[in-house]
């Protein structure tokens, strides 16, 4: 099983970036993706979890309105867009998998599988 997060940068305050998370090694379909992030001196947290194609089953009220996760099947990729950044949302970010569709899916001990962060930092 591998995940590999990719996309982070440097950004200016309101701007954006795509989050990608490429996957293999297990039934894409079949299992809940989720974005994390750890800000330093911060505790990780859930930024959002995605089940179906695009039915998103959670997002951190922080983000909502801004981040939008999405999942392909197809290319058993995961998504996450971030609109509008701001300086809070500067951290490592990290896409994990937990097994089957899980409507509550915010919690990290879930996953058992994670990628390799990557980082963003919101600076101008």
């Amino acid at each position: 099983v591998q995940l590999q997060a990719s996309g982070g940068g440097l950004v200016q305050p309101g701007g954006s970036l795509r989050l990608s998370c490429a996957t293999s090694g297990f039934n894409f379909e079949d299992r809940t993706i989720g974005w994390f992030r750890q800000a330093p001196g911060k505790e990780r947290e859930a930024v959002s979890c995605v089940i179906g194609t695009d039915t998103a089953a959670y997002y951190t009220d922080s983000v909502k309105g801004r981040f939008t996760i999405t999942k392909d099947n197809a290319k058993n990729m995961a998504y996450l867009q971030m609109n509008s950044l701001k300086p809070e949302d500067t951290a490592v970010y990290y896409c994990a998998t937990a097994p089957g569709l899980r409507s509550i899916c915010n919690r990290a001990t879930m996953y058992d599988y994670w990628g390799q962060e990557t980082l963003v930092t919101v600076s101008s």
